[in-house]
């Protein structure tokens, strides 16, 4: 008999109606690919979450193993560029949405949607980095290819207690910026100015309508949040400033004007870590590796075993989750 393995498996039945489950699997179940990976950490996103609770159609494909990130060692492989043994890391390019993710022992992929594991970066360590803090790092390249450096002022992080925030307030305070962290989550003041964040502000004040132009605030900014948020954040931006858009934790909207991008020359960079260039997944992985403080990530992130990730999924999307949860898998 083939060798078994457990899965979770999201279903839905002749009226659309999702459901979740704990399945047993073996290689054969698996979709097509080149390269098998055996899954030694994974991670809970919030699009994770999505896909597990059904909030937002992030499955596209039914029944689908869930889970966008995974990190392991190759099993088997019949691409050039990968063998057995090599140690690797999967962010995106459908995974968890149309093709079988994270949430199995094994997976089956295309090798070409791989990437090394970085010299003195676990597999618990990539994983707690995940698709949140590679999508982070993203915005900060973003950023700093258009020219917004510590010496042009404070930066604002949106959703500053969640993954993506919480990653981008490291590396951000680890490269010099002045970070000011918006959240919604007063109690996790404490939690962000460890992480390396100047000043800690309530997303209140961002999370109304906002004017055409507000007083200028800050250089630049990450937001993972959307709609007001993200409206408010560009109306705040100084002249010449840049804002990277990355989620929508908040609503897909964005009920501004023009004003931001006409009168004060604002750029709005749009982040898309699902289907970036492998040469770009490569700078942002070396990146992680040289600016992110291991000890940091750390403090940002918990483990959970195979069996708390449907918990985990729910408590993520209803915006419980600090940080970063990591999988050992």
């Amino acid at each position: 008999m083939p060798e078994t393995f457990k899965a979770i498996l999201v279903s839905r039945d002749a009226d659309k109606k999702q459901s979740v489950a704990v399945t047993d699997l073996t290689d054969a179940d698996l979709m097509e690919g080149d390269v098998t990976v055996a899954v030694e950490a994974t991670t809970v996103n919030y699009k994770d979450g999505l896909a597990i609770t059904g909030k937002a159609p992030v499955v596209r494909r039914w029944p689908l193993v869930p889970g966008i990130d995974f990190a392991g060692t190759v099993i088997s492989s019949s691409n050039p560029d990968w063998r057995q043994g090599d140690k690797v890391i999967l962010n995106g390019w459908g995974v968890g949405e149309t093709h079988f993710g994270a949430y199995a022992a094994h997976a089956r992929v295309k090798g070409d949607w791989l990437v090394p594991l970085p010299q003195g970066i676990s597999a618990h360590d990539a994983m707690a980095v995940g698709t949140a803090g590679y999508t982070a790092m993203l915005s900060v390249m973003a950023l700093e290819r258009h020219g917004i450096l510590p010496d042009r002022g404070p930066v604002v992080v949106t959703g500053a207690a969640g993954g993506v925030g919480s990653v981008a307030v490291s590396i951000l305070s680890s490269l010099g910026y002045h970070v000011i962290a918006s959240t919604g989550r007063n109690a996790e003041s404490p939690y962000l100015i460890n992480l390396g964040a100047a000043e800690v502000i309530s997303r209140d004040e961002l999370n109304q309508p906002a004017k055409p132009l507000a007083k200028e605030r800050w250089a630049g900014g990450i937001d993972s949040v959307g709609s007001h948020t993200l409206a408010n954040v560009l109306s705040m931006t100084s002249y010449g400033g840049a804002v990277a858009a990355c989620g929508l934790a908040g609503g897909m909207d964005l009920p501004s004007s023009v004003a931001p991008f006409i009168l004060r020359g604002v750029s709005l960079l749009g982040i898309d870590s699902v289907m970036a260039p492998k040469a770009v997944r490569l700078e942002a992985w070396r990146r992680i590796g040289s600016d992110l403080d291991l000890q940091k990530l750390a403090g940002l992130s918990r483990t959970i075993g195979f069996d708390g990730i449907i918990d985990a999924a729910r408590d993520i999307v209803e915006g419980k989750i600090r940080g970063r949860v990591v999988v050992d898998m």
